[in-house]
């Protein structure tokens, strides 16, 4: 079993039913998914840009991405509708919390200046949305096999009502939050 999933389920689940006084163990705040998604606006001239930003997911999050394509036509962008964007992967289970583990603990402190991730970036629903800038920072990636650098969001949703215990939940499973 992935070590952030135990370390929930032994101290961070009591610890928030005992802050937050809970009358049920099923109102406990917990992670459900976590989806990390790339933009790619080159990708409508080179197709090839598409394959090699799949192939990037899919090593990061060890799940096979799923290219997105646009829903409306966007002159301005050249952008048609049904043409592809980008890509996404959406984890859930144990492939989200070994995920996870490797963000908090490896990825994130190999950015240059890290001091923390923002505490201001949930959206008043219990979500929490990351930005990071270059696919590098995680251990799978070579930096010689790649053709561009691109940054990727990640979205951690969670079943909190709260952005306060949405934070709470975040911080006691390792999210390294800036002081």
């Amino acid at each position: 079993m992935a070590r952030l999933k135990v370390k929930y389920t032994e101290e961070v689940a009591p610890a928030l039913f005992k802050k937050f006084g809970y009358k049920s163990t099923m109102q406990i705040p917990k992670i459900d998914k976590v989806v990390v998604n790339v933009g790619c606006g080159e990708a409508r001239e080179n197709a090839k840009v598409l394959d090699a930003v799949v192939k990037d997911l899919s090593a990061i999050t060890g799940q096979k991405a799923v290219i997105t394509i646009a829903k409306k036509s966007v002159a301005n962008f050249k952008l048609r509708e049904g043409m592809p964007v980008g890509a996404k992967v959406t984890l859930r289970g144990d492939k989200m919390w070994e995920f996870l583990d490797r963000l908090f603990n490896v990825a994130l402190p190999r950015v240059r200046d890290f001091r923390g991730i923002s505490a201001n970036a949930f959206d008043g629903r219990g979500n929490y949305a990351l930005g990071i800038k270059e696919q590098l920072i995680f251990p799978e990636i070579e930096y010689d096999k790649i053709d561009k650098i691109r940054g990727m969001d990640v979205v951690i949703c969670t079943t909190a009502q709260t952005d306060e215990e949405a934070r709470e939940l975040l911080t006691l499973v390792g999210a390294p939050f800036e002081r």
